[in-house]
């Protein structure tokens, strides 16, 4: 899964499935391994609201024909948020014989994507207010993190990180950018910066 900022406030969510079967299993002496399914979603969302404006399935790989005819149904996702109750509306409505397995899986596994990609969206383009933080205002600060509260155990509301984030306190580095801070032999202080 990836995130790609497409500008004017839309982000493009791509996911992709590649099922692969070992070399040599269904045919002897086939030295390459089996694609069983190959398939793309993309998902464009508004970056405010996280609401989805178009979707796209196209399944490259499959195990029948028939699997295609369900793509153009999920444009049923258009005008959904892909925050909180994605997943229940997910399952609503692509539940068993009204959807694929594979893509409603996948569809599942995009969403918190969808949420941690919106803290990198303000590094490309700072005009993406989502997360900016709220300033000194508590009410702008809640808004601004709904995406996230009580969205895991980190996140919970009541908890150390969330009630400082929404006290207007800076959050503090994530060990990935202290690592990789340290491998770029660059000083901490670079994170300020962001």
């Amino acid at each position: 899964m990836r995130a790609y900022y497409e500008g004017d406030g839309v982000v493009r969510l791509r996911g992709a499935i590649l099922d692969e079967k070992p070399a040599g299993l269904y045919f002897a002496d086939d030295d390459e391994p089996l694609p069983i399914h190959q398939m793309v979603v993309d998902l464009f969302l508004d970056v405010a609201t996280l609401t989805i404006r178009e979707v796209a399935v196209v399944m490259e790989v499959t195990p029948h024909l028939a699997c295609t005819r369900i793509e153009s149904k999920y444009d049923l996702l258009v005008g959904l948020s892909i925050g909180r109750g994605f997943a229940r509306a997910v399952t609503e409505r692509f539940a068993g014989v009204e959807g694929c397995t594979h893509i409603g899986a996948l569809l599942r596994a995009m969403a918190p994507v969808a949420i941690q990609s919106m803290w990198g969206m303000r590094m490309v383009d700072p005009g993406v207010s989502v997360f900016d933080g709220g300033g000194d205002d508590e009410t702008a600060r809640r808004e601004a993190m709904a995406f996230n509260l009580d969205s895991c155990h980190v996140w919970d509301e009541r908890g150390e990180l969330a009630q400082a984030t929404l006290r207007g306190e800076p959050i503090s580095m994530p060990v990935w950018a202290e690592r990789r801070l340290d491998k770029l032999g660059r000083p901490m202080s670079d994170w300020e910066d962001w």
